[in-house]
């Protein structure tokens, strides 16, 4: 059976994003139950709000992964207005859903990784001008390097930077990586606003639209 990990996100959103990230971890469980997937929950970061997650990163595992990735992967819309702000005129919300690949024991020696940790470039208030928690990994011996800054925990970055790695590794011995890097590029800059996979609204989080993608790219 194949494995993957599943990255959810509010990216540098405000509170109203980490409440979708909450309901779309909620959502996309119950899709895995329903489809005899394993579903673990690895790690959340809590959000500014009452129920509301900045983050939340899953292993899943069973048959057929992919039909059911290309309809989550990349970036997902809620539209209704803000739970927490009730007069404010913004009713499009975006969150990311990352697939990668969950980095194998033997894909590299420790001792040839070099770990940088550096403050988080971009939004991000007073934590990402004081708190080093971006990180940089570097493989020394090939070059090829990844990093991650998104996400407030440097345990977490950590995390997706050698999940990143490794599939820096696997695409090149897939002599893939230029496709490959123009993917990543997409999907993990700033959430794109259009163009979502998955469309969502009102209070209720009713899903109103899917759009399967004809491949996914496990980053």
């Amino acid at each position: 059976m194949e494995q993957v990990w599943i990255h959810i996100t509010s990216g540098q959103g405000p509170a109203e994003c980490m409440w979708v990230v909450s309901q779309l971890l909620e959502d996309f469980q119950k899709t895995c139950e329903k489809t005899n997937l394993s579903c673990k929950l690895l790690e959340v970061i809590d959000g500014d709000e009452r129920g509301t997650l900045r983050s939340a990163l899953l292993s899943v595992e069973g048959k057929e992964l992919d039909d059911l990735l290309m309809r989550w992967q990349g970036s997902n819309q809620w539209i209704g207005p803000s739970p927490f702000r009730k007069h404010h005129k913004r009713k499009n919300w975006f969150v990311g859903f990352e697939v990668l690949r969950p980095p194998a024991e033997d894909t590299w020696e420790a001792r040839d990784l070099r770990i940088e940790r550096m403050r988080s470039s971009g939004p991000g208030g007073q934590h990402a001008n004081k708190a080093e928690s971006a990180v940089r990994i570097t493989h020394i011996p090939s070059g090829l390097s990844a990093s991650a800054q998104e996400e407030r925990s440097q345990h977490l970055n950590r995390k997706l930077a050698l999940a990143r790695l490794a599939q820096r590794f696997a695409d090149k011995a897939a002599a893939d990586a230029a496709d490959a890097d123009k993917q990543r590029w997409q999907q993990h800059h700033d959430l794109t606003r259009g163009n979502p996979t998955r469309v969502y609204e009102g209070k209720q989080f009713r899903l109103k639209h899917v759009k399967v993608h004809t491949t996914y790219v496990k980053t």
